[in-house]
């Protein structure tokens, strides 16, 4: 059994851009879960990996560029934790 690094990511968007954001984040390799959420989000997206640094690196660098993003939260998952 192989063992993915995961993270939970909390995105605060642009009013009115969550669907333009939710279909930019399915398209990002390593996005294996996108919800529109109601409360402090307004996204939520879960990330998977083999490696810890490639998570951190599609997290900086491709959801983090996204226009109409504001904020994120990351929360990583704790391995033997599920």
């Amino acid at each position: 059994m192989r063992i993915m690094a995961t993270a939970y990511v909390l995105i605060n968007c642009e009013l009115g851009s969550e669907e333009a954001v939710i279909n930019e984040l399915k398209s990002i390799e390593g996005v294996v879960e996108v919800h529109g959420t109601f409360g402090a989000y307004d996204i939520l997206a879960k990330v998977e990996s083999s490696l810890v640094e490639a998570l951190r690196e599609t997290i900086t660098w491709k959801i983090r560029k996204i226009p109409k993003i504001r904020s994120t939260l990351t929360l990583m998952g704790i391995e033997g934790q599920q």
